[in-house]
């Protein structure tokens, strides 16, 4: 699977989150302990940075790095 400008942002940006482990697409977010707060200031640097607006109800549903990926390129169309 070829990296994307997109995976490779949300990988970057969630690393610097202070993940726990390889953030890979595969990854859950659970195992990377990423909590509700961690992705609220995900989407904040998602929105500085790209211009997408992501809402509560786009991330309550997500449980991999991979679901967080498909939201942001869903939103940047």
């Amino acid at each position: 699977m070829s990296t994307t400008a997109t995976d490779q942002f949300v990988i970057t940006t969630l690393e610097g989150l202070g993940t726990d482990g390889d953030v890979t697409p595969e990854a859950t977010l659970d195992t990377l302990d990423i909590d509700s707060l961690d992705l609220a200031e995900f989407a904040q640097v998602v929105d500085e940075e790209l211009g997408v607006q992501l809402e509560t109800k786009d991330l309550k549903e997500i449980k991999t790095v991979a679901d967080v990926i498909a939201v942001v390129e869903a939103r940047r169309a």
